[in-house]
């Protein structure tokens, strides 16, 4: 499982895309733990991601787990949708 495509969409939004086609919005806001996402939780920050090979980066060197951002888009979005 990996990420395909990040989107910023607006505040701490982001549209996935995911290796199975799967597609969602996730709010990352409440998933900010720790010292090295702190920094992020300032929206021009967190708008400075990218995608690596498996998900997304930021800057500081922070970044989410590919498993962990489907299980919230797959939780967060009732209509998450697959694509054909």
């Amino acid at each position: 499982m990996k990420v395909t495509e990040a989107k910023y969409i607006n505040g701490h939004k982001i549209e996935f895309t995911f290796s199975d086609g799967v597609k969602g919005v996730v709010d990352l806001y409440d998933s900010f733990k720790g010292p090295i996402f702190e920094p992020l939780k300032d929206v021009e920050s967190f708008k400075k991601f990218h995608l690596n090979r498996w998900t997304i980066e930021w800057e500081n060197g922070a970044d989410l787990a590919p498993e962990f951002l489907y299980d919230l888009a797959m939780k967060q979005n009732t209509r998450s949708t697959k694509l054909a």
